[in-house]
């Protein structure tokens, strides 16, 4: 009975926490929003940097590739950090390292200065993100959780699709810099109003770092996202290497956790994986973000390189697509707390599945309208999927495990966008060359490469269906979890 009265008092005084602090939620999420926005938002400014830097194609790629790594080698170690830390200092940390990186950005001399304030601004955005989903899962009610990852879904899924849209819209009015001096008092705000109003959630735990882990994880995991960006017009053999090796360091890494596991102080820990909902949902998102990123890469090549728009144009076409699955996903949260996570996750799987064979039939003179519409069925079938995945995948562990939970899922993230990339890019390269060599014209050998490697990613979405019929309509054990909030 006292496991019930403490479960119910600490059910309520949460609840009572929430009210009290409204804006903590919207503050985080926009805080996340802001820092995950920053990842593709240079995308549309790479013309401008060579000019202005006097730096090739593939060095000024450096500046997304870098963010990249960077969010891979740091998020495995967070979990390590914020069971260290309380919940304002870890939100100061990753605030501040931003802010600085974006002050050093918009004023940049030089592009080592700028490539440097980029990783600055990604060590900040991999603390975030995990403090994100842990301090939520902490603090909201069971009977909340649906609505409030749906507003955290609205930060992680539609900030980096949202990226290019941005820029395209702030490059149109001036400079480069200006990406980032716009970005800089709204970041600035956003963590003062956080600093003022955000509670300390649970209690920091001392514990002993092992650097062996966290130098198997930073290479690991920063190599094998670099070796992977480098089958972008790289030499196949080298990405090759160095994502084996990047693959090796993470087994290593791997081994080292389960051994650590024993004495029970592991960088990562990988006891989450041993709940059922969890490690079926880290699937489903893999492959959900590799499709996502994927088409982003794809349908922008499209745009441009073979229907001639703008950068600004082709941000434009792609935006009602990022506003709806931002919209919906507040939506989707509050249909999943009343009926479950089954009625949303398996047709928005099948979905997504729909909207990729949709893409490969597109021609040279696919009408934009149909474009748009795939792309809006896509954006609303990944949010219909997005939020119940991630309530169901991180309620499923207890509340011990949060902090490990949110960073394997994220660093996951980072991979998978990073291994769906490569893999589109490859299959799209490799398919246009061949038909080149057979004497098919360069913009017809160009769709044919678009529309295979659209072909994979559909038949990929297909182990997202698969696996949707796994996961169950809740959280197992998301009764447990509330006695279990500080």
């Amino acid at each position: 009975m006292s496991g019930v009265k403490h479960a119910t008092t600490s059910a309520t005084s949460a609840a009572e926490g929430v009210r009290r602090t409204p804006a903590v939620v919207p503050l985080l999420v926009l805080a996340t929003f802001v820092v995950i926005l920053n990842e593709t938002i240079l995308i549309n400014a790479i013309p401008r940097l060579m000019d202005a830097m006097h730096i090739t194609e593939h060095t000024a790629q450096w500046l997304s590739t870098a963010f990249m790594l960077t969010l891979a080698a740091v998020i495995p170690i967070t979990g390590w950090f914020l069971d260290r830390v309380t919940t304002r200092v870890a939100y100061g940390t990753a605030m501040g390292l931003f802010l600085f990186g974006t002050a050093l950005a918009a004023v940049a001399p030089a592009f080592a200065v700028l490539l440097a304030a980029r990783i600055i601004q990604a060590c900040g955005t991999g603390i975030m993100m995990p403090l994100l989903m842990t301090t939520l899962m902490r603090v909201v009610p069971v009977s909340d959780r649906g609505r409030v990852m749906g507003n955290v879904s609205l930060a992680i899924s539609v900030a980096p699709a949202m990226g290019p849209t941005v820029s395209g819209l702030i490059l149109a009015l001036g400079s480069w810099r200006l990406l980032f001096a716009v970005v800089l008092p709204i970041a600035a705000l956003v963590t003062w109003g956080g600093l003022r109003r955000l509670p300390n959630v649970g209690e920091p735990r001392e514990s002993s770092v092992d650097w062996l882990s966290v130098v198997t994880a930073a290479a690991g995991f920063g190599g094998l996202v670099y070796g992977l960006s480098l089958f972008e017009g790289g030499d196949l053999r080298v990405a090759s290497a160095i994502t084996a090796g990047g693959l090796a360091l993470i087994a290593v890494f791997v081994l080292r956790q389960l051994r650590l596991q024993r004495r029970g102080a592991p960088l990562l820990d990988l006891r989450t994986l041993r709940h059922r909902p969890y490690a079926i949902g880290l699937v489903m998102l893999s492959v959900a973000f590799m499709a996502m990123l994927g088409t982003m890469v794809l349908l922008p090549l499209y745009l441009q390189n073979l229907r001639a728009l703008s950068p600004l144009a082709t941000g434009l076409l792609v935006m009602p697509g990022g506003l709806a699955m931002g919209l919906l996903g507040p939506v989707v949260g509050r249909l999943y707390d009343r009926y479950g996570g089954r009625v949303l996750i398996i047709p928005g799987a099948a979905g997504i599945t729909l909207a990729l064979a949709g893409f490969t039939q597109v021609t040279l003179a696919t009408p934009y309208w149909v474009l748009l519409a795939l792309h809006m069925l896509l954006s609303l079938c990944l949010a219909a999927t997005f939020t119940p995945v991630f309530t169901i995948a991180l309620g499923a562990v207890p509340s011990s495990l949060y902090s490990h939970a949110s960073s394997i899922l994220n660093t996951l993230q980072q991979v998978s966008g990073a291994f769906g990339t490569a893999l589109v890019v490859t299959v799209m390269s490799m398919r246009a060359d061949a038909l080149r060599s057979s004497g098919v014209a360069d913009a017809l050998a160009a769709l044919g490469g678009m529309r295979l490697a659209f072909i994979v990613g559909a038949v990929l979405s297909l182990i997202v269906i698969a696996t949707a019929l796994f996961m169950p309509a809740r959280s197992e054990n998301a009764g447990d979890h509330v006695g279990a909030m500080h």
